[in-house]
């Protein structure tokens, strides 16, 4: 990214000797291109995608306790997109939760944040186009050959990578359609499924039989996939107009907006199918419908928004892919050619991204086991908290840092209960992913200090 004009040799580089981006956005033409209504979509769509469709049927097996996890979940998403809209008044540049950590703890932090937070965009889109595949059988049998589904998958992928390769206009466009297409029939489902309402149909409340607490962590962790993307305007911050005060505002409209629909949206699903059926249900929406109308019509035209909702989702999580490698790789701490970009998009992050979560799906419809979407949810429940943590850390040591008779108190106290309240909702959705989850998840970090490793030293020489 380049600056130009005669001045200004201090705007050339932003406060960690990367490219400056405008307070507003990038450098680039291609940067102004996302107001508040793109980044309020962007944050609603990459929130709002695979799992508002299948998490119901997830989380039933735990029984109505789950939806006592989602108020708490919802409770505690808010509080991380209060802590992002902060942080990225504070620094407006692309990378997110990357950016707010490097700038507070320096380059180890800073890497391990876009390592994680990358690991999660891949993981997850994997994820989706395998909950992606459940609706589509709902149109075009195509589960019962595992590589027909498995193509399938592939082709829910690429299709939102062809969009990022076109630009960020294709990008915005995608996603704001994606956006107001699919809230029709979901509204439906969460407003009318109300009047169709079965309380007998709910099941027990703890249906696991084990301590309620626990029901509620491990609950919470399977649904924080479903709150995934709260900081995807913070992430693509480079690219949203007058970021300083959009993002913020971006961010909690988004993710109150799209909490509204996931309260409504699984009350309805809860009461309108029968616990027996929904445990063992690949499209509990579609069910919902069928459940509430008659019929199967209902549950096609569901499926089929379900698919809108996804491709809209997998859109947005390809761009916020790419973003945080390209930040990172500014800096020197990814390989250089994650910053090239054409058209305000980072297309080597999106090849990259979208060829690691393609050969994940081959490798999970290859495995064949029924729980792959649990066990990458939950993956990413730990690969996101993460940066999550860092991002809330480095909130907390601002306010620790900063001299008091230059803030306001009120405002203190309340951003630093706000930042400790994030802190501790992002560690104890650690302690509800399981010791699997957590296990496979350092795993992927150790990989990731050896990368560090190699970037560190390859600086180094450069420097030396």
């Amino acid at each position: 990214m380049q600056v130009t004009g005669t001045a200004t040799t201090q705007a050339a580089t932003g406060p960690l000797g990367a490219p400056a981006e405008e307070p507003g956005g990038s450098a680039t033409k291609h940067a102004r291109r996302f107001g508040l209504p793109v980044a309020t979509a962007l944050v609603m769509g990459n929130i709002i995608g695979g799992g508002i469709f299948l998490l119901p049927a997830s989380v039933a097996p735990y029984g109505t306790v789950s939806l006592v996890a989602l108020g708490v979940l919802t409770v505690g998403a808010i509080t991380l997109a209060l802590v992002f809209g902060r942080l990225a008044q504070r620094d407006p540049r692309t990378g997110g939760p990357y950016v707010y950590a490097r700038e507070a703890f320096g380059d180890f932090a800073g890497f391990l944040a876009a390592w994680a937070y990358w690991i999660t965009t891949w993981v997850s889109n994997a994820a989706l186009a395998v909950a992606a595949v459940g609706y589509l059988d709902v149109l075009i049998p195509v589960s019962h050959h595992r590589w027909t589904a498995c193509l399938a998958a592939l082709v829910i992928q690429w299709l939102p990578a062809l969009a990022n390769f076109a630009g960020t206009r294709w990008v915005g466009a995608v996603q704001l359609v994606s956006t107001v297409l699919k809230f029709v029939p979901l509204l439906l489902v969460a407003v009318g499924g109300l009047f169709f309402f079965d309380p007998h149909k709910m099941g027990p409340f703890n249906a696991g039989g084990g301590s309620p607490i626990g029901a509620i962590s491990a609950s919470a962790a399977l649904l924080l996939y479903s709150y995934l993307g709260v900081e995807s305007a913070a992430v693509s911050a480079g690219e949203v107009r007058d970021a300083r005060r959009n993002v913020g505002r971006a961010t909690v409209i988004g993710t109150a907006g799209a909490a509204l629909v996931y309260l409504l949206g699984t009350v309805s699903v809860f009461g309108t199918v029968a616990h027996n059926s929904l445990v063992k249900s690949t499209a509990p929406f579609s069910d919902a419908v069928n459940a509430m109308f008659g019929g199967t019509w209902g549950g096609w035209a569901v499926a089929l928004a379900a698919l809108v909702s996804m491709t809209g989702c997998l859109n947005g999580w390809t761009l916020l892919s790419a973003q945080t490698p390209y930040a990172a790789a500014r800096d020197g701490l990814f390989p250089a050619a994650f910053t090239r970009r054409r058209r305000g998009v980072p297309t080597v992050g999106v090849g990259v991204t979208v060829v690691l979560s393609s050969l994940l799906t081959v490798y999970n419809f290859m495995a064949g086991s029924a729980h792959v979407f649990e066990v990458l949810v939950l993956v990413t429940t730990f690969t996101a908290t993460v940066p999550y943590l860092l991002a809330t850390a480095a909130q907390l040591h601002h306010l620790a840092s900063g001299r008091r008779d230059e803030v306001d108190g009120r405002r203190l106290v309340r951003d630093a209960v706000i930042a400790a309240v994030a802190a501790g909702f992002s560690i104890w959705l650690v302690a509800g992913a399981g010791y699997a989850a957590v296990y496979q998840g350092v795993l992927f970090l150790f990989v990731g200090i050896l990368v560090y490793a190699v970037m560190a030293g390859r600086r180094r020489r450069a420097e030396g």
